[in-house]
């Protein structure tokens, strides 16, 4: 068999159940970490609840991610995982599910590895939302998750650090209220609501644009230079509305008009 004809006949078997975005849906992609909370605690030896070296880690990496050729233009990061915010017009590799999928995982897996000096691995998923409604629910939930993880982890460290097994940890936490939760913390004096914001509510990061100062090379005047777009890193998102306002703005930024 010639080489033309078996190169046809095989890449049948490979893209046949190609799966390809439609046009004018949002695209989130959404990564974590796998193996990440044994890791975190074994291996790399984070702090917990939170480290600040491995939240910097995260944010490292989704910096990279939104500046490795696709057209990304909100990233969010809580815990060990990122979700992505493509364009709603973005056509690379004609919106092929897969090329998303593992390319934005490698990328994520590299990035970590190399900024840690070990092995991390990344998994990646997409999410697609037909309509601005659901797309805004999807962001708010992943902000509600991260609420929710660190509640629940702070109180699962303190039980563990006051001697507690961690099934006996997970299931004193797991029966009780969120005001109960609040509780057992302020009573060991930890006020939840006066945690670092990015621990509580997840970290944004964003392309913003701005002016750099320049001198007129012909009047030797100070002045600015034209536009130029840079990402920002928001380590104190806002909440409630004011974190649903904060969204449509990405949003808007992501859609056709």
């Amino acid at each position: 068999m010639r080489f033309d004809e078996l190169d046809n006949q095989m890449r049948v078997y490979e893209t046949t159940h190609d799966h390809c975005v439609l046009p004018g849906i949002y695209m989130v992609v959404r990564l974590d970490g796998r193996g990440f909370t044994r890791n975190t605690k074994d291996i790399w030896q984070f702090e917990a609840p939170f480290d600040e070296r491995f939240r910097d880690l995260m944010l490292e990496t989704t910096s990279h991610l939104m500046n490795c050729g696709f057209n990304v233009v909100y990233g969010y990061t809580e815990s060990d995982e990122i979700s992505l915010l493509l364009r709603q017009d973005e056509d690379a590799f004609n919106r092929k599910a897969r090329k998303f999928i593992s390319i934005l995982a490698g990328e994520a897996s590299a990035r970590f590895s190399l900024s840690l000096g070990q092995m991390a691995c990344f998994d990646a998923r997409i999410c697609e939302l037909p309509n601005r409604n659901l797309l805004l629910d999807y962001f708010r939930w992943r902000h509600e998750d991260a609420h929710r993880n660190a509640l629940n982890a702070h109180c699962y460290w303190l039980l563990r650090k006051q001697g507690e097994l961690p099934n006996v940890a997970s299931n004193r936490i797991s029966g009780i209220s969120i005001a109960d939760k609040n509780e057992l913390l302020f009573q060991s004096g930890i006020n939840f609501n006066d945690l670092p914001a990015w621990q509580k509510r997840g970290m944004g990061v964003y392309w913003e644009t701005y002016q750099k100062p320049a001198v007129n090379p012909q009047t030797g005047e100070a002045t600015l230079s034209g536009p130029r777009r840079r990402l920002a890193t928001n380590l104190s998102l806002p909440l409630g509305d004011a974190y649903a306002d904060f969204v449509k703005g990405m949003i808007e930024a992501a859609t056709v008009v």
